[in-house]
């Protein structure tokens, strides 16, 4: 389940980026009450993408920014506890490591589901059925 954590550049400490992602990722396996989980575990990979504020922008205008932008099979987030729980927590966790500079509304957290039997590991296609089995 990918997690992609966008930033512009100076919104987290340098170096803190990859204790973010690992924060973000961890509140999610909680949420959903997989912690511990040999299965799940493994499978949260992603990316963290650190942009020159010129390339960044909120309203057409030049802004530093955050997403957190989950991929993820279509039984993850599928309750409004674990939907509003998990963006609370991560617009939380970017806010307080920006010292509490970064504005909050300026965090987007958003998650995007893919089709059943779309989702690949290792070149199989799984179904969500596979997935949780």
């Amino acid at each position: 389940m990918p997690l992609t954590l966008t930033l512009t550049e100076g919104v987290l400490p340098k170096g803190q980026e990859r204790l973010a992602f690992a924060r973000l990722s961890d509140a999610m396996i909680k949420w959903h009450g997989l912690t511990g989980n040999t299965a799940v575990t493994p499978n949260i990979v992603g990316s963290i993408n650190v942009v020159p504020q010129e390339y960044t922008f909120s309203g057409s205008k030049e802004a530093s920014v955050a997403f957190v932008e989950w991929k993820v099979p279509a039984f993850a987030f599928n309750s409004r506890e674990i939907q509003s729980g998990y963006i609370e927590e991560a617009t939380d966790i970017i806010h307080s490591m920006s010292g509490g500079r970064h504005p909050r509304e300026r965090i987007w957290v958003n998650v995007v589901h893919a089709v059943d039997g779309a989702w690949g590991i290792g070149g199989v296609a799984l179904t969500n059925a596979q997935l949780v089995g």
